[in-house]
């Protein structure tokens, strides 16, 4: 598995067959590998012969629902991760499927592009306990700055500022792509799991206390870029 999950081997189960392609061929533009079922039933069957990655699963299927297909594949492999589609938005639906050991739960109609980044989301969670048993927390040079991530710390010659948690998660989402656009709603979803309205207004308040923080060199700063996202721009000496 590359990163941003490419390669990726997906199991989808929908059984609104246009839905169904279209997330297929959106999925697969996306360097995903990806399998539709259209019931739960062979879906399982699928799951047992083939495995996969990842499962994506609607909870209204034929035969066998969403929920007791998640729990059998569950049984199966616990630790694989399952995103539940539904147009069912109740409470009780939602409790029953965090309490299955989902990652996720999308309430349909959905956007394509979010779903996407809920999958990265999901994936970048996932892969954490491996990255963090491959390497320690890095410390890393954005221009004339330390940044250590673990000791929340951003420090530039004798002046170190402290930063709260999801300041430096943003920040070392940033400088993992230096001189590159991360989008808005990557970001969103990843910090706090969602990209709403409220959630974009702190975002933006975060931005800012970021951008205050690096002031201090001007070859390093964070640009917008309309409608798209941020990118942290560091300048060679």
């Amino acid at each position: 598995m590359s990163d941003n999950g490419k390669n990726t081997r997906i199991l989808l189960v929908e059984d609104d067959v246009n839905l169904g392609f279209l997330l297929v061929d959106f999925l697969e533009s996306n360097g995903f590998e990806v399998k539709l079922y259209r019931d739960g039933q062979s879906a399982l069957l699928g799951f047992k012969r083939a495995g996969a990655d990842f499962c994506i699963i609607d909870l209204m299927l034929p035969g066998m629902d969403g929920f007791t297909l998640t729990a059998r594949i569950k049984e199966l492999a616990s630790r694989i991760p399952v995103i539940i589609l539904s147009a069912r938005s109740m409470k009780e639906d939602k409790i029953a499927g965090f309490q299955l050991g989902v990652d996720d739960y999308i309430t349909k109609p959905f956007d394509e592009e979010e779903l996407l980044y809920r999958i990265r989301a999901v994936l970048n969670r996932s892969a954490q306990p491996e990255a963090d048993a491959q390497q320690d927390f890095p410390v890393i040079s954005i221009g004339q700055f330390i940044f250590d991530s673990q000791n929340l710390s951003l420090t530039h010659g004798s002046i170190s500022q402290r930063m709260t948690i999801k300041e430096s998660r943003i920040l070392g989402k940033l400088a993992s792509s230096v001189n590159n656009i991360v989008t808005r709603e990557e970001i969103m979803i990843d910090i706090w799991g969602d990209a709403d309205y409220y959630t974009g207004r702190s975002l933006d308040v975060f931005i800012s206390k970021l951008r205050s923080y690096l002031r201090r060199d001007p070859s390093v700063r964070i640009v917008t870029i309309p409608t798209l996202g941020y990118k942290l721009e560091v300048e060679k000496a």
